[in-house]
């Protein structure tokens, strides 16, 4: 599985969303995709808990319920998505997203609270090749356990969107 690891001038860049959070902690991703923005952005925009879901290769989808499981389908019912629009998350109960910015077919931005910790999660889709390259950036502050966040937090983030950009190659490609 590919480790989602964003690029050196990926992680020194500036981003939407960027001055929305004064964080302790940075999160930066990168994913290839073999498929052009246009292709990719309904995949990107239907993403969520009670929505698309987040996308997981085959192979670890198995042993998903099949109720829990991420669409293989682009579903035009969830293509319209505003500013405000709220996603709810699998962070928590109470753990939900809320879209800050939305510029098809290159950028979803979103905003949440988890507990006192104010995040921004950037989202952004550029051409690169015959196919795509997506940036991702978690950003969190203020974070009590900086070290914790970054470490256990990094790897939990590395490997759901390591295992995200699987299953949406897979998708891409079928």
């Amino acid at each position: 599985m590919d480790l989602a690891r964003a690029t050196t001038a990926e992680a020194a860049a500036s981003l939407p969303g960027d001055d929305l959070v004064d964080a302790d902690v940075v999160m930066d991703r990168g994913l290839d995709l073999p498929a052009p923005p246009e292709e990719v952005w309904p995949w990107l925009v239907q993403l969520g808990k009670r929505r698309a879901g987040w996308y997981l290769p085959r192979a670890v989808e198995r042993f998903v319920p099949s109720s829990r499981r991420a669409l293989r389908r682009v579903d035009p019912a969830l293509l319209a998505h505003e500013v405000g629009d709220v996603i709810p998350d699998w962070g928590g109960r109470d753990a939900t997203f809320t879209l800050a910015a939305i510029e098809p077919p290159r950028l979803l931005l979103y905003t949440s609270r988890r507990g006192r910790t104010d995040l921004t999660w950037c989202l952004l889709l550029r051409p690169a090749g015959d196919g795509s390259r997506l940036h991702l950036r978690l950003r969190l502050g203020p974070v009590r356990r900086r070290r914790l966040a970054e470490v256990v937090g990094g790897a939990f983030d590395a490997l759901t969107v390591a295992g995200m950009g699987a299953g949406l190659r897979e998708r891409l490609q079928d």
